[in-house]
């Protein structure tokens, strides 16, 4: 979460003339070294929950596609030598600098009120129980993830995530960005945890 330093200098950018705005991701990944070569092949893999929803997934594997092929890798579903594994997930709630009275008091409808039960998106839609009435300060946790595996041995030899949170409506123009954090370094990418900065137009991000 970030710190309340960190809300004021955005409500100050967005208050103000800034032109863009820097998606913070936390990104995480691990990877078999040299286990993946330059120019290296790779199909789309999907879950049965993925396979169910083709047309939400096949955007999320053309924002993830657009990155892989920037670090390298070429897709051809025909000879393979990859499969790889693109999942999303998005969680609007109540912002952490919202006032609590006001969205769990007694006539509040954030978590403890009468009504917003909070809408959850997967693979590019958007689920979740009924909505009688929006919060004025939503909040967004993004997560998104690729995970490349050898075909025939099905063995992993790449998977990361990056996580990012804040108060941008836009999914469609912070996912591809995510999906660029997560490929950062690639294919020896730093150990542990660190925070990947891309700036993205405001303008875009309100969309």
């Amino acid at each position: 979460m970030k710190s309340a330093f960190s809300a004021l200098l955005l409500a100050a950018s967005l208050t103000g003339c800034a032109t863009s705005w820097v998606v913070d991701s936390d990104v995480k990944s691990f990877a078999s070294p040299g286990a993946i070569a330059p120019g290296a092949t790779y199909r789309f893999d999907r879950l049965p929950s993925q396979q169910a929803d083709g047309a939400r997934q096949e955007s999320l594997e053309a924002m993830a596609g657009a990155e892989l092929d920037k670090v390298g890798l070429r897709r051809d579903d025909a000879k393979p030598q990859y499969t790889a594994q693109i999942g999303a997930r998005v969680t609007a709630g109540l912002s952490p600098w919202a006032d609590p009275w006001l969205y769990n008091g007694p006539w509040g409808y954030g978590y403890g009120g009468y009504g917003y039960y909070g809408r959850r998106w997967y693979g590019g839609g958007w689920y979740g129980g009924p909505m009688f009435a929006p919060p004025a300060n939503p909040w967004y946790e993004r997560e998104v993830s690729i995970v490349l595996r050898e075909v025939g041995s099905n063995r992993v030899v790449y998977e990361t995530r990056a996580r990012n949170d804040g108060p941008y409506t836009s999914s469609a123009a912070i996912l591809p960005v995510m999906f660029q954090a997560a490929l950062q370094g690639f294919p020896n990418p730093p150990q542990g945890e660190r925070r990947v900065n891309i700036e993205l137009p405001t303008a875009q991000a309100r969309k």
